[in-house]
């Protein structure tokens, strides 16, 4: 996830959300995209707070692309309401829009160069040449691409011209740049560097950012806010920890990183939390959160394969979460380890270990015996 912001900075402006006083920068109200009997967004409603990194997160097909191209007025709303700083858009045209987009594929001009890329814009709207050479000179001054001024796109990386259409979409100052899977072109270690880069880029400019993407680990890392879309709806909206930490369904606990379901029944319900009866498991499950779920419903604890301790010896206590089984299978990643446990019942539990020594020999091998054991607050309690 992205660096903390300083404490200094006031809370309501991190957080803009929690504050019961401010008003959202963009509002979608009840919005609905249809083709045919198909329903590509399907009567979604969310703020968008102004200064955000929101990312629309969520599997091919599922209607954030849709979504990003309704704010961009390419694609009309069956119906609803979008707004954008209490105006009316659902039915403006894209050009009187103070938003831009920037494409997964850049959409640069291959015969024009750098400079008169990110111009192209500002001579379009017919703003003056003193005028559009200052803009110009300070998007390639920030976005350090002055060097490459005269260079056409066939002449630079794919990670400078990634700048240059940023350098394009930024240098009409839109109150919201939207941007369309906009790093899906670059190789995985120019990614990562892009990412932190556009994080970098929207805290020091302030504008809103909104990211439509497939990829878990862009938005945990670049967004202030994510929401997980599902066949055309918004199934949860929250930080990168709560999604990660506090799941509200096991659609998304599954759809971010990595987790355990283990099935079982309501026990005991009470003050510090609830017990599980699970044969899955073979063991009692204990956990200090509780869920709105009633004695001898079936519910699932989402455990996170980090929160998981793996060791040869049993623990002391194995009254409660405490299971054993037989190393399935190891998955060397270098700063960590993958372990699949096959329990008694057959089902499969994964448990990581970070390799803080050189690997030399392994501490737990193949088809032996292990215990895992993890905490009362390491499991989510899902009722679907």
């Amino acid at each position: 996830m992205a660096t903390a912001r300083p404490r200094s900075i006031p809370e309501a402006r991190i957080e803009p959300w929690r504050d019961p006083h401010a008003s959202p920068l963009i509002r979608i109200a009840n919005l609905i995209k249809q083709y045919g009997d198909v329903y590509a967004v399907d009567n979604i409603s969310l703020d968008i707070f102004r200064g955000e990194f929101f990312a629309l997160l969520g599997p091919s097909g599922c209607g954030k692309s849709t979504l990003l191209r309704m704010l961009a007025g390419f694609e009309t709303p069956t119906s609803g309401r979008l707004e954008l700083d209490g105006a009316d858009l659902t039915a403006m045209p894209p050009w009187r829009r103070a938003v831009n987009m920037m494409f997964q594929s850049y959409a640069v001009f291959p015969h024009m160069t750098v400079e008169q890329n990110i111009a192209f814009g500002l001579k379009r709207e017919g703003l003056p040449a003193a005028e559009i050479r200052e803009r110009v000179g300070q998007a390639m001054e920030f976005l350090q691409l002055q060097p490459m001024a005269r260079r056409r796109p066939d002449q630079i990386s794919g990670g400078q011209r990634q700048r240059v259409a940023l350098a394009r979409a930024l240098v009409k100052r839109p109150k919201v740049l939207l941007l369309d899977e906009p790093l899906g072109a670059l190789d995985k270690k120019l990614r990562e560097k892009a990412q932190f880069e556009l994080v970098n880029i929207q805290e020091t400019l302030g504008v809103t950012f909104v990211i439509v993407t497939h990829d878990q680990e862009e938005a945990m890392t670049v967004a202030s806010r994510i929401a997980i879309m599902n066949e055309g709806r918004i199934v949860q909206v929250g930080t990168p920890a709560e999604i990660y930490e506090l799941p509200g369904s096991r659609f998304v606990a599954d759809f971010i990183g990595d987790v355990n379901m283990i099935e079982g029944r309501v026990d005991e319900i009470g003050e510090r939390g609830m017990t599980i009866d699970s044969p899955q498991a073979g063991c009692t499950l204990r956990t200090d959160r509780t869920a709105a779920a009633a004695t001898g419903q079936t519910v699932w604890a989402a455990i996170r394969p980090e929160k998981l301790r793996i060791d040869k010896e049993p623990p002391a206590d194995r009254s409660a979460n405490c299971v054993s089984g037989t190393v399935w299978d190891i998955a060397y990643l270098g700063d960590v380890s993958v372990y699949h446990i096959r329990l008694e019942s057959g089902h499969v539990l994964r448990a990581t270990a970070a390799n803080r020594r050189r690997l030399v020999e392994r501490p737990i091998s193949w088809e032996e015996q292990v215990w895992l054991s993890w905490d009362a607050d390491a499991a989510v309690v899902l009722k679907s």
